[in-house]
């Protein structure tokens, strides 16, 4: 099984800054995986074409599971409000995170986390970029148990808050909501938060230890692939870990193989 997850940056090339459908079948295509997490995923958004980032993602993996959960309604950096509820921002601008498996998926859940509230500095890449004061946004947990050869597995996407402690909150209250789900379990995602701190705050064992951030020459690991310590020997061992340059997004995608 491959697991990999990615942070998006709404599809968006650093190159051109332009989203191109066709380049992020290509990107998500290439990574293989059977199990996708992906964080920075727009729907209905006019920076990326109105696009369903998500089902996109499912198609160029040949997934026949997905789901999109949002954060927020509206777009970050600009004008966006929390979800009320799992239907709520219909029709509207969204963003969030995304879950793909070519795997059945046998339940759903989605657990959401309050924003932190102060402002903290965050770079910002491209042209106008740099150090800025932004308000955070709430976030969003998705998981999915799923039913595979080697039997039931939780898997969960998620970005935690850029905040510094406040992420480390919002780990704990993830492990609290999965620990609720069928072992063994494995979080993916961008975390905010380097490899060591990620691990000692959650308890759980790095599946794959790869510097991801920035993309061109990656010297943090903000994105993870965390095992539950519980249930974790009836995981597979990893047997490789990479983390290949995309054509889009300021982040590298975390690949992991099992068994």
């Amino acid at each position: 099984m491959r697991l990999a997850t990615f942070n998006l940056l709404h599809g968006r090339s650093l190159t051109d800054g332009l989203v191109d459908p066709d380049r992020l079948t290509a990107a998500v295509g290439a990574l293989d995986a059977d199990v996708l997490a992906l964080q920075e995923v727009d729907r209905d958004q006019s920076r990326s074409g109105k696009l369903d980032l998500t089902a996109i993602a499912a198609r160029a993996l040949g997934a026949p599971e997905h789901r999109f959960a949002a954060a927020v309604v509206g777009t970050p950096g600009e004008q966006f409000r929390p979800l009320t509820h799992d239907d709520d921002g219909h029709g509207e601008p969204c963003y969030g995170v995304g879950l793909v498996s070519r795997h059945p998926v046998t339940m759903w859940r989605v657990t959401r986390l309050k924003a932190a509230p102060v402002r903290s500095p965050v770079y910002v890449p491209g042209p106008g970029g740099g150090l800025i004061l932004l308000h955070d946004e709430p976030r969003v947990v998705l998981a999915a148990v799923l039913d595979t050869p080697g039997g039931p597995l939780t898997v969960a996407a998620t970005h935690l808050s850029f905040v510094p402690g406040w992420n480390a909150r919002q780990l704990r209250q993830t492990v609290r909501a999965l620990r609720t789900l069928p072992a063994p379990r494995i979080l993916l995602g961008d975390l905010n938060l380097p490899a060591g701190a990620a691990r000692l705050i959650s308890g759980w064992r790095p599946l794959g230890r790869r510097p991801t951030y920035p993309a061109g020459q990656p010297r943090v690991q903000l994105d993870h692939v965390l095992a539950d310590r519980q249930g974790l020997g009836l995981l597979p061992p990893v047997t490789a870990v990479q983390t290949p340059l995309s054509t889009i997004s300021d982040h590298r995608p975390l690949v992991v193989d099992l068994g």
